[in-house]
């Protein structure tokens, strides 16, 4: 028997290939198909089953397009009920893998339909739980994306996830693995542990849901503190219950490299947003004009799905030389599939060809700390709360990214600010968002409060992030 956790740090997603005896299963694929059937003909394998511990919110599986090449069935947990083809399996349900066993433990609460797949090996021992969103690393599944499709409020579902994790989960042994799915910087929960394997004897001691005294207890401990979710988590569903268009025919259509002229042209008609994936420092030197700058080395794909929200809005991108195809099939995780194509030699080909180009104003900071020395600036720091509350540059205004529509709208477009996150990924983000709306009358900060920390400029007494948020 083999299992082999295949973990996606930009999306905190853990998808599951497990093999035993010429036969194989995969837990919440990702979109792009092509790594499992590489990996299934290299070792050999059939896949028998595809398993969906639920309709994800934070990414389109892959588990359509997977079933199509594959033939293998796709098995979701009782109350499931997609608009293709599928096994819906009933609470306690058998499938037999080679010489294991994966049983079904209906386990609703995060939605209706959630389940754990808890497997048994050959000798007929319990071994490994794949908890979903249900149970994560010091945490549990939120409540509160359900309800709508429920008609019960978060309470009630969190009452539902109390009953599946006190009855279903915690009477296993000690000693079982807890394979998850997702990590710490995923929006599914809000206290996640970095690790991303454990048994379950450890959480049990360790995860606060699992030590509550009553189910009222609970309620309020798993409901406190949610944020609002991203505003794309509902399309996500929708594409995962509905299905949606081939992944290999929305990399074809993506890949399709534009002229300069031709971009262009595409960007004044199409109504597309230019997406700019290149490093911060890159873009603070030049761009084009109205671009929104997301970059690929960060948290990109959830960061895409918060700031623009509509899975179907048309992209144009500007990207480094070979970066393209990681651009397109990182976008489809989340299922932003409407890319109309790339500017063909980046944004050194528009600059070189004498187009017009824009540029954030960013200093040091040094130059920050000299330029606000005595004088009475205004400062936006676009972290998140909890790192706000932790340590900030004093009077700094705490504007969390994420609510950037929001708060953009109140800001008085003849006053200067300075803008910074906390290490310049974030801020370049609102920068980007501030100048395509016509706000320029600021100065974005290299390196955020990590360099701010290391100047004169007066801060507030750190506090640590986990006290912030207990």
């Amino acid at each position: 028997m083999q299992i082999e956790q295949i973990y996606t740090g930009c999306l905190a997603q853990g998808a599951y290939y497990i093999v035993s005896n010429g036969e194989a299963a995969i837990i919440d694929p990702l979109r792009e198909t092509q790594p499992y059937i590489e990996r299934l003909e290299k070792d050999n394998v059939k896949l028998k089953y595809i398993f969906e511990t639920h309709f994800h919110a934070d990414f389109v599986s892959g588990h359509v397009d997977l079933s199509k090449k594959t033939k293998a069935p796709i098995v979701y947990g009782p109350t499931a009920n997609p608009e293709f083809e599928a096994i819906i399996a009933e609470d306690g349900q058998i499938f037999e893998i080679g010489k294991i066993k994966i049983k079904v433990l209906h386990t609703p609460g995060h939605t209706m339909e959630s389940s754990s797949f808890l497997l048994i090996d050959e000798n007929g021992k319990e071994k490994a739980l794949f908890s979903g969103d249900t149970l994560f690393l010091g945490d549990v599944g939120r409540p509160d994306l359900a309800q709508k499709a429920a008609n019960m409020t978060q309470e009630e579902l969190a009452g539902l996830l109390y009953e599946s994790l006190y009855q279903k989960i915690l009477p296993l042994n000690d000693e079982i693995i807890v394979y998850p799915a997702h990590g710490a910087g995923s929006a599914c929960g809000k206290n996640m542990q970095k690790e991303t394997v454990d048994t379950l004897g450890n959480q049990k001691k360790t995860n606060y849901a699992l030590n509550q005294k009553d189910k009222e207890s609970f309620i309020k401990a798993v409901t406190d503190g949610l944020l609002p979710p991203p505003a794309y988590f509902g399309m996500n569903v929708a594409m995962n219950k509905k299905g949606y268009d081939s992944f290999d025919e929305v990399l074809s259509k993506g890949l399709h490299a534009l002229s300069r002229e031709e971009f262009e042209e595409t960007a004044e008609h199409s109504g597309a947003l230019i997406l700019d994936v290149r490093n911060n420092n890159d873009f603070a030197k030049g761009f084009v004009p109205q671009s929104i700058n997301i970059g690929l080395d960060g948290d990109f794909a959830p960061w895409v799905g918060a700031l623009i929200v509509d899975v179907k809005q048309p992209i144009l991108l500007v990207t480094d030389e070979n970066n393209e195809e990681e651009t397109v099939t990182r976008l489809s995780r989340v299922g932003f599939d409407n890319v109309l194509g790339f500017l063909k030699g980046g944004f050194e080909a528009w600059k070189n060809s004498g187009k017009e180009i824009d540029k954030v104003h960013r200093i040091s900071a040094t130059d920050f700390e000299k330029e606000i020395e005595n004088k009475e600036v205004k400062i936006i720091d676009v972290r998140k709360e909890s790192e706000y509350e932790a340590e900030h540059v004093d009077e700094a205004y705490n504007k969390p990214l994420a609510y950037i529509n929001e708060w953009i709208n109140h800001l008085e477009p003849t006053e200067h600010f300075y803008l910074h996150c906390a290490g310049g990924y974030r801020s370049m983000m609102a920068a980007s968002i501030l100048l395509a709306r016509g706000y320029r009358n600021f100065t974005e900060i290299e390196g955020g409060f990590n360099a701010i920390a290391q100047t004169g400029v007066p801060k507030s007494d750190f506090v640590c992030q986990s006290k912030v948020l207990k």
